[in-house]
């Protein structure tokens, strides 16, 4: 099974057009277009029911201690933990890609209520909604996907990878406000192939 996409070679650098933030020389970031990728794939196994795409980030910071502080970065050492920018169920089996901008196409404070997607897909919450949770103006529950924001002091790139699961599950077993690792743990045991591409970002000036 192989997934591919126009947007960014992988292991390289995703444009700022695809991100939830950018850089903003007076505050250090801004919000961005926002627009997913576009992605396509093939070669789905003989007994394939339905499709999951996922887009994980595993550099998230495990603390927020140095997150976004100024004369500071978040120390590279840090121990990281997965940040879930899109979760998505139920692509149909016979179903090639998602075109650009066809499910995201701009931020939406507080998120997205009922994202774009292919048709019988569902869409669960994103960890924005974690990160903004309590915040006035951004709090809400973020569906769909959001781009990459990585702090802006941080001392590595981000990368994440956009992950095709392909399952032996007509209709993945998640109700209700379901995330990534609800996904992750009711796929156990029915995975017939992945496959992935990575893309990196930074908001860090001395790393872009």
């Amino acid at each position: 099974m192989q997934l591919t996409t126009t947007a960014f070679a992988d292991g390289q650098p995703i444009p700022d057009h695809y991100a939830f933030a950018q850089p903003d020389a007076d505050n250090h970031f801004r919000f961005s277009d926002n627009h997913n990728p576009d992605l396509a794939w093939s070669g789905a196994p003989d007994g394939t029911q339905s499709l999951v795409l996922l887009c994980i980030d595993p550099d998230a910071p495990s603390k927020p201690d140095d997150v976004n502080q100024e004369d500071r970065e978040v120390p590279a050492d840090l121990p990281r933990v997965d940040f879930f920018h899109w979760v998505m169920v139920d692509l149909p089996a016979d179903s090639d890609g998602i075109a650009a901008g066809a499910c995201a196409s701009e931020v939406t404070p507080g998120g997205k209520r009922q994202p774009a997607g292919p048709a019988g897909a569902r869409q669960g919450l994103n960890t924005y909604t974690d990160w903004f949770a309590g915040d006035p103006d951004l709090g809400g529950h973020y569906y769909g996907y959001d781009g990459p924001a990585p702090p802006w002091n941080d001392s590595i790139p981000h990368r994440y990878e956009f992950r095709l699961i392909a399952t032996d599950l007509p209709r993945c077993p998640v109700d209700g406000d379901f995330t990534g690792p609800d996904v992750l743990a009711a796929l156990d045991g029915h995975v017939l192939a992945t496959a992935s591409v990575t893309g990196t970002y930074t908001l860090n000036p001395r790393l872009r």
